[in-house]
């Protein structure tokens, strides 16, 4: 059924509620997960081109997929992890190719209003231009 699933993490308290979804199906079909998270801040998108030391948000970022990582690890799940920088549809687009996924999954909470009117989402974007099936799940309001 599935062998990989890409889990798209954006470093929020959405993630919970994902992970806690995505969790019992890894289970079930003894898939890796491949977390992945996008930094998209000013320093992140302009790294390479800019050649400029890795900022603290990277720095942050990768602390939480590390501990992710661990977290997931600890519960018996097989577990990667990605970080990336750039545009969040496009770097999902890119990792889910290059890491050979069966799914992703990810959550939605649609709170950029005029923003995803003129760019559209990111979940609206990798839904579309995907070849695998793609999971969301609203994340839960607190």
């Amino acid at each position: 059924m599935y062998r990989r699933i890409l889990v798209a993490v954006e470093h929020s308290a959405a993630d919970r509620t994902i992970l806690e979804h995505i969790r019992p199906l890894a289970k079930l079909t003894g898939a890796t997960l491949v977390l992945v998270h996008v930094a998209d801040g000013w320093a992140a998108r302009n790294m390479d081109q800019l050649k400029l030391k890795e900022s603290e948000e990277i720095r942050d970022d990768r602390s939480y997929l590390d501990a992710l990582e661990q977290e997931l690890r600890a519960d018996g799940l097989a577990v990667e992890t990605r970080l990336a920088a750039g545009d969040p549809a496009t770097e999902i687009i890119r990792a889910a190719e290059a890491e050979g996924v069966d799914l992703i999954a990810m959550s939605t909470h649609g709170h950029r209003f005029l923003a995803d009117l003129i760019h559209g989402t990111t979940v609206d974007r990798v839904r579309h231009l995907v070849k695998v099936p793609v999971l969301l799940l609203r994340a839960e309001k607190k």
